[in-house]
């Protein structure tokens, strides 16, 4: 008589599985590969966690298991992998009573969220990018905090960048921003495409070591804001890195370290179009999602790129035909009076009408409308709103018969805009407020784009059928420029009582639909972002036809990011790839 060992499964008996190598038997939600090799019995989950293809009929040798499908090689004895593509297989406990083979289908309990922390390590470390998704998804199904993958991404993607902080990490940073205002479904997707971009830009680059910080026993913030201005001068990379470790280490309150990076963001005119200061504004948003703790990996990769950004005084269309430098230089010199006038004033309340006036053929009427807002009591915050309305009313009105480059020349300001209002929300001063004299030259650089400029859309209300209107805009993303068609669509959503937060979801999905890069994901952020902050009112309408038109003008691309996420999505589900 056969002996039954409880929650056990049979495999047949011993002799059968000598003669046979291999059997798959049933149980516990698996199908589980029973093999005999070497003398020994040994049992491992039949899905090969690559890709799911039937480790039966794969073959052993020297007690590894080979997959055929992609070649993933496996200790068979432990079902760890020889190969960080795959991943380790699990294996079940075998226990052979009266020559009857039995198999527990209960696997060794992990931790899930710990072993795919793990394996996002790897995904990123080797570049691996069904790694990566596959890490997200299983870390989404453990219930994992959003931020347990940002925090690895932030940590590697700081590391391991000799150039310190880049496309990459904004791109990371700005997923972490709109997760709140995409469906369910697309959020792990978001995590998995920003963290994608960090692996591909850090692979292959030596670590990045933070330098340690001063044995001093200097604390004022205004001295260490002083020093690190005075580095960030001169270039002195090194040096300026050591003083803003030394800040955060010493506790120095985070307003006032933003307060330091943010006045050397603008202590030269325009820093690298505007880059200097989108990143800066960047690492302080990441930091507010994973912790001020990081903030010394986090910030001192700054420096590099502030050090050696280029000047746009330096730049020959910033100062020919017309000098735009001398310009914003006399009017930097003048802020400070003007803003103590304006601390005398109060009530002013007209950022959209200063937003149009920023459009003006005359850089001279552009800084004299911002100088009589400052003087009339426009707070640095109104300064900023109105700099970003005036950047999307650019994109909104861009002509598609300009060049298709041309979007992004319009992009760059309108990034740069929206990031100097973020900082002067952040850590508003006299010193960042004087980027919004630079910023308003680069949107009156801009106005070629606009000539003509296209008009914007001016539907009056008709109640709309929401879901419908947006499975429209789907299938717009889906044929090439579209882009005055996907501007009418969201304006009419708009105005018809369409479901703007749904409005929201689909732009964000119809972006993560794309293979988007840098670009498409810094517009999306500030677009949802700027658009929070204007909802129900003319200006937010304008800056969604703007990211709309951005968008739609963009797509379709070949969408292969989008065709590795999803055979990690169909393997998470336990769905069947390989047919024959």
């Amino acid at each position: 008589m056969v002996t039954q060992v409880k929650g056990h499964i049979s495999a047949g008996s011993l002799e059968d599985l000598k003669t046979a190598g291999c059997r798959v038997v049933t149980g516990g939600g698996h199908a589980i590969a029973v093999i005999y090799h070497d003398g020994q019995v040994h049992a491992v989950d039949n899905r090969c966690p690559h890709m799911g293809f039937p480790l039966d009929r794969g073959s052993v040798s020297g007690g590894i298991l080979t997959c055929h499908w992609h070649h993933a090689r496996f200790d068979l004895a432990s079902g760890g992998t020889f190969n960080p593509f795959a991943d380790d297989v699990r294996s079940f406990p075998v226990t052979v009573v009266d020559g009857e083979v039995w198999v527990d289908p209960r696997p060794a309990e992990r931790y899930e969220a710990d072993h795919w922390s793990g394996r996002l390590r790897d995904g990123l470390e080797h570049n691996i990018r069904l790694v990566s998704a596959k890490s997200v998804l299983g870390l989404h199904a453990a219930g994992a905090d959003y931020r347990v993958p940002l925090r690895i991404g932030a940590d590697f993607g700081t590391m391991y960048t000799s150039d310190g902080w880049g496309p990459a990490m904004t791109i990371l940073t700005a997923t972490a921003n709109i997760l709140p205002h995409l469906a369910e479904d697309d959020r792990p997707l978001a995590l998995y495409q920003g963290l994608l971009h960090v692996s591909r830009e850090c692979a292959g680059r030596p670590p990045r070591f933070v330098v340690d910080p001063l044995p001093t026993g200097e604390t004022r913030p205004q001295v260490f804001k002083q020093w690190f201005r005075n580095f960030i001068d001169v270039r002195d990379e090194d040096a300026a890195e050591r003083c803003l470790r030394t800040a955060i280490e010493l506790g120095v309150p985070p307003r006032d370290v933003a307060d330091m990076i943010f006045a050397a963001s603008t202590d030269h005119i325009y820093l690298d179009a505007g880059h200097t200061l989108d990143f800066a504004n960047k690492a302080f948003e990441l930091l507010d999602h994973i912790g001020w703790d990081h903030a010394s990996q986090t910030l001192t990769s700054l420096v590099h790129g502030m050090a050696r950004a280029r000047r746009s005084q330096e730049l020959s269309a910033w100062r020919h035909p017309i000098d735009l430098a001398s310009l914003v230089w006399q009017a930097r010199d003048e802020l400070p009076a003007l803003c103590e006038q304006g601390c005398d004033a109060s009530g002013w309340d007209d950022a959209d009408a200063l937003a149009r006036a920023m459009l003006s053929e005359s850089p001279s009427d552009i800084l004299d409308a911002i100088k009589g807002a400052i003087r009339s009591g426009a707070t640095a915050e109104q300064l900023g709103s109105a700099v970003a309305y005036a950047a999307f009313l650019r994109m909104a009105h861009f002509h598609v018969s300009n060049e298709f480059g041309d979007w992004d020349t319009v992009h760059n300001t309108l990034t740069a805009a929206n990031a100097l209002h973020r900082a002067l929300q952040r850590a508003p001063s006299v010193e960042l407020v004087r980027g919004v004299f630079d910023v308003a030259m680069s949107i009156y650089l801009d106005r070629f784009l606009n000539m003509p400029a296209q008009r914007i859309p001016e539907t009056g209300y008709d109640p709309v059928d929401s879901d419908a209107l947006l499975a429209e805009l789907g299938d717009l993303m889906n044929v090439r420029q579209q882009v005055e068609e996907a501007s009418h669509l969201v304006s009419r959503h708009l105005t018809g009582a369409g479901n703007p937060e749904a409005l929201l979801a689909a732009l964000g999905h119809a972006m993560l639909a794309e293979d988007a890069g840098f670009h498409s994901f810094q517009i999306v952020d500030a677009g949802l972002g700027q658009y929070q902050t204007r909802r129900g009112t003319e200006s937010g309408r304008h800056v969604l036809i703007g990211m709309a038109r951005y968008l739609a003008a963009h797509a379709p691309t070949s969408r292969a990011v989008g065709q590795t996420y999803q055979i990690a999505l169909r393997l998470h589900r336990g769905e069947e790839l390989f047919r024959e």
